[in-house]
């Protein structure tokens, strides 16, 4: 005991930080205003792109890793980290839509590119399976910047009553919660200490020798990030998935990385790093998995976004366009580019229009697959081993393996999340 105090005592005590100081990714003790000090990755990159020089993808990776370090705000008890993903949409949306609203040509222009940037964006950072904050910084600035522009170029011409500004206020503030509520954990599987005891001692041994190989159905090289193969339903319905059966069934459901056995309809999101019970996707405009758990929260925050959307841009339609419908006014407005503040509420009606329409497909495709008892994973596994039945050139893929009928499968999706551990004979597999 003696010798324990002493080496205790000898312990040096760790200062704490300054509010502009921080730990950086080295471990060492740094300071916010050394951001531009010690940049050797960046003056190589400068030095070769001032002598006309390619930069290798590995300097440039280093460059962003110490840009995205060293950015730091000021805060209590040392420095915050800034994530870089973030600032892009805060600083380019407002230009990009100003710029728009000069001319017509230049709207068209600016609002066909806007689109395909973000999807380059999400397919670079989806191939990397990177987390990213940059479409949930985006959809809130969008909420945000769409409602000040209402604020400061509709509601002055004197067309939107009290009323109708506070519905509007309403309808944005239940978005807001509702993201509130699907950023919630979505249903993530841990590690308890029992998983351990309900499977025998010669399973225990075969999943640890097993585990960080890749068995097969574990679709750790699978890019398509599809679901893994699973057994037919006939040859296990009387069996469950998670008991003490043959090892190859619970190898087929273990998860080398979480080190558990998965529940049927679970699945390893490679971008959380985590397993999420009844997965259906990974949302980028939530930074997180549509699970068990918050998936009714994601549909109400689709549906709700989907009326405020709406009803915002058929106030703003009726206010800059008078004497016309609002279809109409969408497509021909004469005279709107004739100042700057109609054009600008104008271009901002049309890029509430390409948000609203992106959303409204996904709120379609979720309705579709809630109908018929299918998650998104499920579906682009049905589609990529041929397994299911499609309807509609593709729009409805039906497996079979969960649907009970229209009725049946909305009041199971009404309750998901209340038995979380509850799951029928026919969903064992």
């Amino acid at each position: 005991m003696k010798p324990v105090k002493k080496t205790k005592a000898e312990e040096p005590e760790l200062e704490p930080l300054c509010c502009c100081e921080y730990i950086d990714r080295n471990g060492e003790k740094n300071h916010v205003a050394a951001c531009l000090c010690d940049c050797q990755d960046l003056d190589e990159g400068c030095d070769r792109w001032i002598t006309c020089k390619s930069v290798q993808p590995e300097t440039c990776e280093k460059i962003m890793d110490t840009i995205s370090d060293r950015l730091r705000i000021p805060w209590l008890r040392g420095a915050k980290k800034v994530n870089i993903s973030i600032l892009p949409p805060l600083f380019l949306l407002p230009v990009f839509l100003r710029v728009a609203s000069w001319h017509f040509l230049l709207g068209v222009v600016v609002l066909t590119s806007l689109p395909v940037l973000a999807l380059w964006y999400y397919y670079l950072t989806h191939r990397r399976k990177e987390q990213t904050l940059f479409f949930l910084s985006l959809g809130l600035f969008s909420l945000g910047y769409m409602y000040y522009v209402f604020l400061q170029e509709v509601v002055p011409k004197g067309r939107v009553g009290p009323t109708r500004l506070a519905l509007l206020t309403c309808g944005l503030l239940l978005i807001l919660y509702a993201l509130y509520r699907a950023k919630k954990n979505p249903g993530y599987l841990r590690n308890p200490a029992h998983n351990d005891r309900a499977l025998s001692g010669s399973q225990v041994e075969c999943l640890n020798r097993k585990g960080p190989e890749k068995p097969k159905g574990f679709p750790s090289a699978d890019l398509s990030g599809g679901l893994n193969n699973r057994a037919p339903k006939d040859e296990t319905k009387d069996s469950p998935r998670t008991s003490a059966g043959s090892p190859a069934k619970g190898k087929d459901d273990w998860c080398a990385k979480c080190q558990l056995v998965r529940p049927a309809r679970a699945w390893h999101c490679r971008i959380c790093g985590i397993c999420v019970r009844r997965m259906d996707h990974h949302c980028v405009w939530i930074n997180s998995c549509v699970g068990e758990s918050n998936h009714q929260a994601f549909i109400l925050a689709l549906l709700v976004f989907l009326l405020t959307s709406v009803y915002g841009i058929t106030l703003t339609l009726d206010t800059i366009c008078t004497d016309r419908s609002v279809f109409t006014a969408l497509f021909y407005c004469p005279g709107v580019y004739a100042n700057y503040s109609s054009a600008l509420c104008f271009t901002c009606v049309w890029y509430s229009v390409i948000i609203t329409g992106s959303m409204a497909y996904i709120f379609l495709i979720q309705l579709i697959n809630i109908s018929y008892n299918v998650t998104e994973r499920e579906v682009q596994q049905a589609l990529r081993q041929k397994t299911g039945r499609r309807l509609l050139c593709g729009l409805i893929v039906d497996t079979g393996q969960y649907n009970r009928g229209f009725l049946r499968n909305w009041h199971q999706f009404s309750t998901l999340g209340a038995h979380p551990f509850h799951h029928p004979a026919e969903d064992i597999v």
